[in-house]
């Protein structure tokens, strides 16, 4: 097997984004397996997701920073094996605390993605680098189904360690190839880690991010969540400050304000809200006892099987838009993926009584999915200089798991506003909460409608991409017009 495979490089890639995509969602159907087995209360229990949401949150576009300096295959083997240690930490956890730290642990694989965007960038023929990141996306995209749908048999078969001690042989496996065949990236960004930035940059998103997470059982007019709703806030002006005085700041905000690069985390956010949203919100629906006037009392492997329609859509859409990317554009895959969210979203607000229909909107959501992830990756990477990839596209993916715990907060505000006299929610709380992410998402789609349009130029000689080509291939070279300007870009970018 040769020592430079693009083909290899990619199944590296795809496996350590899919299996870190897996863990995100997996875990969520057996935490009350979680809580009985460590004998834990459920807001403790609860503290199993919001810390894997954290530690995401802070070291995606650390280390995609960090990736863009030092090297980002040494940081994607580094960040890979301690996704296996926080696996295997998980699996052993013999109380709450511990798998708690494992989590946390976990979380550093957050910077998997924009390590993975910039290493297909930087290695793989220009013509193929768009349909690797939008088959990428589709593997994250569809990772975060997999671990919803794969959680009940999972747990019903074997135990709720098994959702670790799976993942911890497929990462071991998947550094060894990495070692052994994927390249070290020869672009590397310059300056250092400005570790101020790191520093505030953590402290808001942490400030920000734990309210919202916590907002219900804290309450939302608790001390506890305005102070930190305030902390937030000062501590990001003074990262914007530290940042904008900084000659190598870890996030550069003059690309984070290009059009294509801000347009398109708009819509990020607002996709984010309503995908995170269902993924959250439709499960506890269909599980709901039919007794509550809705739902069907689906066991968490039966509300997995009916999320399967998304789980395939969003894979197959995903494949398909890195085909219809060169032909039709990234945004209008953004855009379409989103309306198709809104409409999938405003069904299932009015028909939700049959579980055919909860099944048929699921595919439709899937499908927009897939098209709005491969295309978001994809209007990042085309519009940022090539070393400021893994911090613009780890800041894209923080973006949208922002918007994702903004949704689900307020989501959970208007599901848990009126409870029946067994506790359930009123029905009328799902319908509002399904509008309200028809409304995001609708507005998602209008945002992606700001985004320019990146015209394609074709380099005088080369023949047309096509979709059959193989990732080795060297012809078919197209360049959007973010890349072929990157000249011009990157030098103002950095001034």
């Amino acid at each position: 097997m040769p020592r430079k495979s693009t083909r290899l490089t990619f199944a590296v890639l795809a496996t350590g984004a899919g299996v870190f995509s897996m863990l995100q969602s997996l875990i969520a159907p057996a935490l009350p397996t979680v809580q009985h087995e460590l004998h834990t209360s459920q807001s403790t229990a609860t503290w199993v997701m919001t810390a894997y949401l954290l530690s995401a949150s802070v070291f995606t576009p650390i280390l995609g920073r960090i990736g863009d300096l030092i090297g980002k295959k040494r940081t994607l083997v580094a960040v890979l094996v301690t996704v296996m240690i926080g696996c295997l930490i998980a699996a052993l956890a013999p109380n709450i605390g511990v798998l708690i730290v494992a989590r946390v642990v976990q979380g550093i694989g957050g910077a998997l993605f924009p390590l993975s965007f910039g290493i297909i960038r930087d290695e793989f023929a220009p013509a193929r680098v768009s349909p690797s990141i939008s088959n990428l996306s589709a593997v994250i995209a569809a990772g975060g189904g997999v671990g919803i749908v794969a959680a009940g048999p999972i747990v019903s078969a074997l135990d709720y360690r098994w959702l670790f001690w799976l993942p911890v042989g497929v990462v071991a496996v998947t550094v060894l190839i990495a070692v052994r065949y994927v390249p070290e990236s020869p672009r590397r960004a310059e300056g250092r880690v400005n570790w101020l930035g790191a520093i505030l940059l953590s402290a808001w998103l942490v400030a920000l991010l734990l309210p919202l997470s916590q907002a219900t059982q804290w309450g939302w007019g608790s001390g506890r969540v305005i102070g930190l709703f305030a902390a937030a806030v000062v501590l990001f002006v003074l990262w914007l400050l530290a940042e904008a005085r900084s000659r190598s700041p870890l996030i550069d905000l003059k690309v984070m304000r290009l059009p294509a690069v801000w347009t398109t985390n708009t819509a990020a956010l607002l996709f984010g809200a309503g995908m995170y949203s269902i993924w959250s919100f439709l499960p506890a629906f269909v599980q709901t006892p039919s007794s509550a006037g809705y739902g069907f009392g689906a066991s968490v492997t039966a509300s997995g099987l009916l999320l399967l329609p998304m789980l395939v859509a969003m894979f197959f859409s995903g494949i398909l838009s890195g085909r219809l990317e060169p032909v039709v554009g990234a945004k209008k895959l953004l855009t379409t993926g989103a309306a198709l969210g809104a409409v999938a979203c405003g069904f299932l607000a009015l028909w939700h009584d049959e579980q055919w229909q909860v099944a048929v909107v699921s595919g439709v959501f899937g499908l927009g999915i897939g098209l709005a992830f491969a295309s978001m990756a994809n209007l990042i990477v085309g519009s940022v200089p090539a070393e400021q990839t893994g911090a613009a596209t780890g800041m894209n993916a923080n973006i949208r798991t922002i918007g994702g715990s903004i949704g689900a907060a307020v989501t959970s505000v208007l599901v848990t506003g009126h409870l029946q006299p067994s506790g359930l929610p009123e029905a009328s709380g799902y319908t509002h909460g399904f509008t309200l992410l028809a409304l995001l998402l609708l507005a998602a789609a209008l945002a992606a409608l700001l985004v320019p349009v990146q015209h394609v130029r074709r380099i005088a000689g080369a023949p047309r991409a096509t979709g059959d080509q193989g990732p080795d291939t060297d012809q078919g070279v197209e360049l959007d017009l973010a890349r072929t300007n990157q000249e011009t870009i990157a030098p103002a970018v950095r001034n």
